[in-house]
């Protein structure tokens, strides 16, 4: 390696959540939590939105911290829900932007259904107040119902809410909102954005990573705070026999996971480059 290669010694947490979507922290505390844990890049990368990009590049200016605009969509596939991060989006433009508003828009949707079915346990809550505690209408989830379920008193944990009523397939549950998989490759496509398979352990369906390879994902995230070094290992070899790009990150959410895990898990900054590259020949950055 070059001695004076400058990347040396440089790293990236490239899945980072804000109060935009599920996480605790706002831009600028994630920004600020980055810079602590010396970081040279992180991506902001919350779920079905881009708000918390520009107000976190404005606030890494001050501190020279590189912001990676990102996203993190959800697919919906044989009854699973799959994660693909978009990586370098013309997180700007309008016609990505308006795809996002139909996924946020259905979020809303999906959170009327949800009200009504706790209706029938007795438990009545005001869809203002869950919007409230998301912060943003970007995109409001599950992690901000059990919220307010918790507020209200109607559970005595975050925990509770999820494993009593809308946990997967619990009696509240409403399946997420999403792409097909046949879609979002070429929605993060024409956004000049680079896609890259989320934590692949959580899918628990092997055959469907190697779906998504087919498909055309152009990386695996084979390091994540829930991927063990065994499994990290096993999913970094099927990325580099598939020529695709090996990432990771800590899918830090503040302290929605009860700790800061921003930094925990992270990558040499030569991944960002990488990345950088694969965007280029997608769409000059």
């Amino acid at each position: 390696m070059n001695p004076f290669d400058l990347t040396r010694n440089r790293y990236a947490d490239l899945h980072v959540h804000t109060n935009f979507s599920d996480g605790t922290f706002s831009p600028e505390k994630v920004v600020d939590t980055a810079v602590e844990k010396g970081l040279s890049a992180i991506a902001i990368s919350d779920h079905d939105c881009v708000d918390a990009i520009g107000p976190a590049i404005k606030h890494a200016r001050k501190i020279s911290l590189e912001i990676i605009p990102a996203t993190e969509l959800t697919v919906i596939k044989d009854g699973k829900e799959i994660h693909v991060l978009a990586y370098f989006i013309s997180w700007k433009e309008k016609r990505f932007r308006d795809v996002l508003k139909g996924i946020q828009e259905g979020r809303l949707r999906r959170l009327d259904k949800m009200l009504e079915k706790l209706k029938k346990f007795g438990i009545n809550l005001k869809k203002s107040r869950v919007i409230e505690i998301a912060f943003s209408k970007g995109s409001v989830g599950r992690l901000h119902l059990a919220k307010a379920l918790l507020e209200a008193k109607a559970v005595s944990s975050i925990q509770e809410a999820f494993n009593k009523y809308i946990g997967d397939f619990k009696p509240c549950y409403v399946e997420e909102v999403g792409f097909r998989a046949e879609e979002v490759i070429e929605v993060i496509s024409r956004a000049g954005g680079v896609p890259v398979l989320a934590h692949p352990k959580t899918i628990g369906d092997d055959s469907l990573v190697s779906e998504f390879i087919k498909l055309g994902v152009r990386g695996i995230e084979a390091y994540h705070t829930d991927q063990s070094y065994t499994q990290s290992k096993k999913y970094e070899k099927m990325a580099k026999d598939h020529g695709l790009i090996v990432t990771g990150g800590s899918d830090c959410h503040g302290m929605g996971k009860g700790r800061v895990l921003l930094g925990g898990v992270k990558v040499p900054y030569s991944v960002v480059e990488q990345l950088k590259q694969e965007a280029e020949k997608i769409r000059p950055i």
